[in-house]
């Protein structure tokens, strides 16, 4: 047996084993499902659950985290919106700017749905990584080479935030100007990366693709986990969708919406307040 070590990822490698191109890729973590909880009985979920809902997001993992709620006709639309808001925003003006012209995408095309009708609530979400040294907002990757730096830029400075933005949209039944309910809520997780963390390590984790989808280039609740020193908030917050938030900004958004229905004649919000 020869001593000679090898590179850790050889440049003699066939085409077949390098790892897929950033258009292409998606995680190459199985995934192991899990039966859905049961579902909890509260009124406002009880109401959703014959009626329309949709999720204006791709991500798997969020798909995963709202069917905790026991949804079970979540449609998954994702926004068209670009997400091309200047950075020179706050992160959180950022990333709720974001979220809400998401959830406006789908509601505008959504909402003349003749077929289906209208939908009964429309959830939707932005999840952006900050750089607590620069101050950089870090969104996906779009290159290895991207990628490496991400990581590497946050590994160096230690800490960062992930902040997520939700918002849930519900129309109303009257004609009442903007015609729904709208409610948002942010949510903020501190992050340490693990200071040990080897360029050879980042490398070999960038290669594997998993966090080519995701905010900050890495999976929490995968192999990224190993870049992660420690967590201080919510962990579904880093994964992308937090549900406890979520829960709040659904039973909020509904109730608006229901007793926005039974505003009386000449009480608050009745248009009066258009002439003033």
């Amino acid at each position: 047996m020869s001593d000679k070590k090898e590179p850790l990822l050889s440049t003699a490698a066939s085409d077949t084993d390098l790892p897929p191109a950033y258009e292409t890729a998606t995680s190459t973590t199985p995934k192991r499902q899990l039966p859905p909880p049961p579902p909890l009985p509260l009124p406002t979920l009880i109401s959703l659950r014959t009626k329309r809902v949709i999720l204006a997001s791709s991500s798997p993992r969020r798909r995963q985290i709202i069917s905790y709620l026991g949804l079970p006709n979540v449609e998954i639309i994702p926004s068209d919106f670009a997400e091309d808001l200047p950075h020179s925003l706050q992160p959180f003006e950022y990333v709720l700017a974001t979220a809400t012209k998401k959830a406006e995408s789908v509601y505008t095309r959504e909402i003349v749905n003749e077929e289906k009708g209208e939908p009964a609530l429309i959830l939707a979400a932005d999840t952006i990584v900050v750089n607590t040294q620069s101050g950089a907002i870090l969104e996906k990757p779009r290159s290895e080479a991207h990628h490496l730096a991400m990581l590497k830029s946050l590994r160096d400075a230690r800490d960062h935030k992930v902040y997520t933005a939700i918002v849930a949209m519900s129309p109303l039944s009257s004609a009442r100007d903007p015609g729904y309910a709208i409610e948002t809520a942010i949510e903020e997780t501190n992050v340490r990366f693990d200071s040990e963390v080897t360029d050879d390590l980042i490398l070999a984790y960038v290669r594997t693709r998993e966090g080519v989808d995701k905010a900050g280039g890495y999976g929490m609740q995968g192999l990224g986990s190993i870049l992660v020193e420690k967590i201080e908030g919510s962990y579904d917050n880093v994964i992308g969708l937090p549900l406890k938030t979520t829960l709040k900004v659904i039973e909020k958004v509904m109730e608006r919406a229901d007793d926005d229905d039974r505003l009386p004649s000449g009480g608050e919000g009745d248009g009066d307040e258009e002439d003033e």
